[in-house]
């Protein structure tokens, strides 16, 4: 096989949704932060003027490609058994629906994964927000040795630089060969692409009044109103960005305690970071530790005014919801289920 054959005979395209419509969305977003035109869109719902692209990682259609390969590639690991996909699977919302992530050798890790979908919205990421960018973010488990178990990035260098084809790829996309930087990046440019949007509620915002039944109109009047869910869960991408201390997981013998571990103030304590409420019925169990199985049982534990405990955010109180107001809010939350990344699936094929 020669070098200019390897992306037409061996790496598997980004599906349809991600590559073509995405892509050239992508690309235009590149020139809307060049020329402050507003023609580019996003799937209804979403706001064109917040997605990150980095200015030195800009999107390529190869770029994608070979992000969506390295995604996938359980040989991002020391014995080829862990890929980004083995805890965050297009099947299961970019999560895994596991309370904690499983990784290498099948150890468990002590925190759920999070949703990939529209984490393009952010800088930050992880529940405690120690990555500054997706590229942070992408680089961060390579090396950490419950998840992928790399014993340092140079060893994660040598493994893809071993595979013929990926040093061909990363002459192609990046004029160099492979290194740390440019796998980051990679992952980053295809994670850029999971977005969700275009959901019933976004239809009806958008005028379609009849796109939300009864009941989830009444459970979003709850959200708005009642429930004071708008305060954290804010904007188009229903999350503030910031961290709160909820009291989950505060009445552990050693609870896990968040953002604290980052910037070591006191009143970071047991605080994780506001996930975004879109696809939000696909990413089950929910918090940082997976401790509440559904959404009834999440809505449920915010009426009642979370875990009581020294650090609890002064934004979480008792809301007082009747039985068929959370009932009416659950509903609502599952209408913000959208599209945009259910057409994402695995490489057919993975370069050699």
């Amino acid at each position: 096989m020669q070098p200019h054959d390897i992306e037409k005979k061996k790496v598997s395209p980004v599906p349809f949704m991600a590559a073509v419509i995405i892509l050239l969305m992508l690309m235009g977003l590149v020139a809307i932060r060049a020329t402050r035109s507003p023609k580019a869109t996003l799937p209804l719902g979403l706001e064109t003027e917040a997605y990150h692209i980095p200015a030195d990682n800009r999107m390529t259609t190869k770029k994608i490609q070979l992000g969506h390969l390295l995604y996938f590639d359980k040989r991002l690991s020391p014995d080829d058994s862990v890929a980004c996909a083995s805890c965050h699977r297009p099947n299961a919302g970019f999560t895994d629906n596991q309370p904690v992530s499983t990784g290498i050798r099948g150890q468990k890790g002590g925190r759920s994964a999070p949703t990939v979908i529209n984490r393009v919205f952010s800088t930050t990421q992880f529940w405690d927000g120690r990555a500054a960018s997706l590229e942070e973010q992408a680089k961060a488990p390579l090396t950490n040795p419950i998840e992928h178990g790399f014993k340092d990035e140079a060893a994660v260098v040598e493994k893809v630089s071993s595979i013929r084809q990926y040093r061909e790829l990363f002459r192609a996309v990046f004029n160099a060969d492979v290194t740390m930087d440019g796998i980051a990046k990679a992952i980053a440019a295809f994670e850029r692409t999971v977005i969700s949007g275009n959901s019933k509620y976004d239809r009806y915002k958008a005028g379609e009044k009849k796109a939300l039944n009864e009941q989830e109109i009444r459970g979003l009047q709850v959200f708005e109103d009642k429930g004071n869910c708008e305060v954290c869960h804010a904007g188009f991408n229903f999350t503030d960005e910031d961290f709160h201390n909820l009291g989950v997981g505060m009445d552990a013998e050693k609870p896990d305690l968040g953002r604290y571990g980052v910037t070591h103030d006191e009143s970071d304590k047991g605080a994780f970071k506001t996930p975004t409420l879109r696809a939000i019925s696909k990413t089950a169990p929910y918090m940082h530790d997976g401790s509440i199985a559904t959404l009834e049982e999440v809505v449920h534990f915010y009426n009642v005014g979370g875990h009581p405990n020294a650090n609890l955010s002064p934004l979480i109180e008792p809301l007082g919801l009747s039985e068929q107001e959370e009932k009416d809010m659950v509903a609502f939350l599952k209408a913000l289920d959208g599209e945009g990344w259910q057409d994402i699936t695995p490489p057919g094929d993975f370069p050699e």
